[in-house]
């Protein structure tokens, strides 16, 4: 109720996940390089994923992570922001409210998650790492909170229509690390010692 009270221009959105050099330097490497401008779409992309690996569990925050899991702790909020940075038009300035704009904008193009475009699980026992369930500030012993979720996501637009943006993130996997990988489409006619090594 006191924050219908505020305006637009009074509310300040902070996400510490676009702190990240990673997530800064993305707005460099797709509006400052040329080289990127005439190939950043359907033609030349063939998918985008965004990935979020730990190599940990929840390190004693199985409390606060049993109420959320890790498609709202960490999928659709930090990596949707990532996803936005790569999917969106030019911002007209780096304004927040200019880049704001523009991330509405492709976000509104994303058609809504179905079962068939979302996959989750839970990490379990591996040698002398306890599972989900196992970790002693998780109560719910029976818990189905998602460790591990994969998305796909399309963005209905004329740049991305028909490239699939894959989010993933995950607990207690094999490494550690955040990345953004951009697929390009396979050169047509490549001769096939080349083909096979792509």
């Amino acid at each position: 109720r006191e924050l219908s009270m505020l305006r637009e221009d009074e509310i300040f959105r902070i996400d510490h996940y676009l702190g990240k050099e990673l997530v800064m330097n993305l707005l460099v490497l797709r509006f400052a390089n040329v080289c990127f401008q005439g190939i950043w779409n359907r033609q030349y992309i063939k998918n985008v994923q965004v990935i979020f690996k730990e190599d940990f569990g929840t390190q004693g925050r199985g409390g606060y992570f049993d109420e959320y899991g890790i498609i709202r702790d960490v999928l659709q909020n930090h990596l949707l922001q990532v996803m936005a940075l790569v999917a969106m038009e030019q911002p007209l300035s780096f304004s927040a409210g200019d880049i704001r704009a523009e991330k509405l904008k492709v976000l509104k193009c994303v058609q809504p998650l179905t079962l068939d475009t979302l996959c989750t699980g839970q990490y379990v026992c591996c040698g002398n790492s306890p599972g989900y369930l196992e970790e002693p500030t998780v109560v719910d012993k029976q818990s189905r909170t998602e460790t591990f979720a994969a998305a796909v996501l399309h963005v209905h637009n004329p740049r991305w229509e028909g490239v699939p943006f894959v989010l993933k993130a995950g607990k207690a996997l094999t490494d550690r690390k955040a990345e953004v990988r951009i697929q390009f489409h396979n050169v047509p006619g490549v001769i096939s010692d080349l083909a096979n090594s792509c």
